[in-house]
């Protein structure tokens, strides 16, 4: 298992666009990948789990990796958040 916190520094938060863009990255890996915000944990191959959490800017969120593919897979939500100005 991999984890790790970002903080999110859009403007906008964590919107429908770039939640998409996340849910799209994160369902090219086998494992399975959550997201925690205020105390809820959803599954981030889930568009509606996602945007169910309404995370605000300057949000702490944890994304959490576990199977084959984990630690590619948490490198790549990583990348998707930093490419798209989401979180640090």
């Amino acid at each position: 298992m991999a984890e790790k916190s970002f903080k999110i520094t859009s403007e906008s938060g964590l919107h429908a666009r770039p939640a998409t863009v996340l849910v799209n990255k994160a369902g090219q890996y086998q494992s399975d990948i959550n997201l925690t915000f205020n105390g809820k944990t959803v599954n981030l191959k889930s568009i509606m789990g996602v945007m169910s959490l309404g995370i605000p800017k300057g949000s702490e969120i944890v994304v959490s990796t576990e199977g084959a593919d984990a630690d590619d897979a948490l490198n790549g939500i990583e990348s998707v958040l930093k490419s798209e100005g989401l979180g640090e």
